[in-house]
């Protein structure tokens, strides 16, 4: 039974979801090579938008935020017109849709921007950029407080073009080894100033992306994704808890959209949280949680019903079922994911 899905969700006074179902963000590098979006973007998204609500592929928020090819941006004013036609063709079909700003830091490469990669400390991942494998990854400049200041106005200000472009919120990506990710995790903070060594510091950056967002656009609108788990670009250390320890109530505090946890399989556990990161997360945090990792609709459902989260972000499925809220309804079959139909538009 998958009927609690199906169930109104008021987010906050200003959004109510049509359903629980989220759309999660999918990383589809289909944007052109200004990183305008594209009428193909556009159309993607207007067929998902059944979905309670669309969280947009991770959006970069200026040009040394880029790690992969062909990532939208929403740092120009072209930009900004190409995501207008997306978010008109969503509101049309009656969906809702989020942008996710983004910022890759160390798991950038200047073969897209020409200027330095930027990362709290200057610690260098191993591999190389997918789909452009011949580009191996470089050793980041640790960004000065100047650079952190900047960089905090830079999101708000992409929050201010995102609602400019028509979105109805944001979804800041602090999760997945990246930028603000970096700053959480002491494998990839090393700092000894005011953003790192401590939890309050370490912190602090994402908080001062938060509030200058909040400050922004309005809290109502503001959503915030986080890995307390280590797992993705990133080693874990049994110290990272108390930084997330120290992190989610300070959140709650703000009164977010929502919090959204940032794993691919949410079975993953790990040691120094005691199980699951969603489980850890809400212990911590008693506000909106949107659930996501490798669940189904039917698995998805139950932990609702069992107040794991509140709401269920799906991926890939909904890459392969455009109709994912119609086939779950009427119980069809889904068209299973494969590699192969990554690339295209379905």
């Amino acid at each position: 039974m998958t009927d609690n899905l199906f169930q109104e969700y008021a987010l906050n006074d200003s959004i109510k979801l049509k359903n629980r179902i989220l759309m999660a963000p999918l990383t589809r590098c289909m944007a052109d090579d200004d990183l305008v979006p594209t009428q193909q973007i556009a159309d993607y998204y207007a067929r998902r938008a059944d979905a309670g609500l669309i969280i947009s592929e991770a959006t970069i928020i200026r040009p040394d935020g880029q790690g992969y090819p062909n990532t939208p941006g929403l740092y120009s004013s072209a930009q900004i017109e190409g995501w207008q036609k997306v978010t008109q063709a969503v509101h049309a079909k009656g969906g809702k849709i989020f942008a996710q700003l983004w910022h890759t830091g160390r798991v950038a490469h200047s073969h897209f921007f020409g200027t330095d990669v930027l990362a709290p400390s200057a610690i260098k991942i191993e591999g190389t950029v997918p789909r452009m494998r011949e580009l191996v990854y470089q050793t980041p400049k640790a960004a000065t407080q100047d650079d952190i200041k900047q960089l905090v106005k830079d999101y708000a200000q992409a929050a201010a073009n995102a609602i400019d472009a028509g979105f109805d919120g944001v979804e800041i990506h602090g999760a997945n080894g990246y930028l603000i990710d970096q700053f959480l995790h002491y494998a990839s903070n090393q700092r000894d100033d005011d953003y790192g060594k401590t939890p309050e510091n370490m912190s602090r950056f994402a908080l001062d992306v938060v509030d200058a967002i909040t400050n922004r656009i309005g809290n109502s609108k503001t959503a915030l994704r986080l890995s307390p788990g280590a797992y993705f670009n990133l080693e874990g250390n049994p110290k990272d808890k108390d930084v997330f320890d120290y992190l989610l109530p300070e959140l709650e505090k703000r009164d977010l959209a929502f919090l959204h946890i940032g794993i691919f399989d949410d079975a993953m556990e790990f040691d120094y949280l005691g199980g699951r990161a969603s489980s850890y997360v809400r212990k911590h945090y008693h506000k909106t949680l949107v659930g996501v990792g490798s669940f189904s609709a039917e698995t998805g459902s139950q932990a609702i019903e069992e107040n794991r989260f509140d709401l269920l972000a799906i991926g890939r499925p909904f890459i392969a079922n455009p109709d994912y809220i119609e086939k779950v309804r009427c119980n069809k079959t889904l068209t299973a994911y494969s590699d192969e139909i990554l690339g295209e538009l379905i």
